[in-house]
């Protein structure tokens, strides 16, 4: 079984290596510090396993595995954690077991044990379930040339829907992601606003509104060159926000 061991902990990482080793038959194809290392590393190591630490500095293993599940192959994932009190988002998230530091070589044998007999459609249903959580990301994933991109939710000047895929307009540019724009807002409804059907924008980059030569509305956003059509639906809304801002 190939492994990658994801903690922020050196010997955290080092330890998990030992037992791994004393257990046999498994395979550790690398090491992350973070959860933005650990999407990278699956992405181009494809390990059939991933020992995940839960509280790291920056995306944390909660988000982690709900980015992982999205995967067009996606790992078994087992917590590690020191700390008990995020078993339930933790199964909620699908995970195959979770296991309290120090981890015990017998817990960890029994938790590769269920990993070997994980069902890939679990990580289908994590992400179903993912969507509705509490737990909200700090970061968009998305594919650009085959490789990973994250963006900072506070990064991000508006989504727009196009046909199937969300564009996502960044500070850094802009990427596609394979998400409804429906629940883009329900998971981030306190930090964007909807102002068209298909476009939801930053709360922080709304600047103001303005008239075309046509006599359309257009809301003025912070950092982009281009003002974005309001509809009459979202207007009251809008105008109600502006005032406050």
């Amino acid at each position: 079984m190939k492994i990658l061991i994801v903690d922020d902990e050196p010997l955290a990482r080092e330890r998990l290596r030992t037992l791994l080793a004393e257990i046999g038959e498994t395979e550790v194809v690398g090491e992350a510090a973070n959860g933005s290392q650990a999407l990278t590393e699956v992405a181009q190591l494809a390990p059939e396993l991933v020992l995940l630490d839960i509280r790291m500095p920056g995306m944390d293993g909660l988000e982690t595995a709900r980015h992982l599940a999205g995967f067009e192959s996606p790992p078994a994932i087992v917590f590690c954690t020191a700390y008990g009190d995020h078993a339930l988002e933790a199964f909620e998230a699908n995970a195959v077991d979770y296991l309290l530091k120090p981890v015990r070589v017998e817990r960890l044998k029994a938790a590769l044990d269920k990993a070997r007999r994980w069902n890939p459609q679990r990580a289908a249903d994590a992400l179903a379930q993912a969507s509705g959580a509490t737990h909200v990301r700090s970061h968009l994933c998305a594919r650009m040339r085959g490789n990973l991109v994250l963006v900072p939710v506070e990064e991000i000047h508006y989504l727009l829907a196009e046909d199937k895929y969300v564009v996502v307009h960044h500070r850094g540019g802009q990427v596609l992601i394979e998400e409804p724009l429906k629940a883009l807002e329900d998971e981030f409804g306190e930090r964007f606003v909807r102002i068209h059907r298909n476009c939801l924008v930053a709360r922080t980059r709304l600047s103001g509104l303005s008239r075309d030569a046509e006599g359309r509305l257009l809301a003025v956003i912070s950092g982009v060159e281009v003002p974005l059509e309001v509809s009459r639906r979202n207007l009251p809304a809008l105008r109600k926000l502006i005032k406050t801002l």
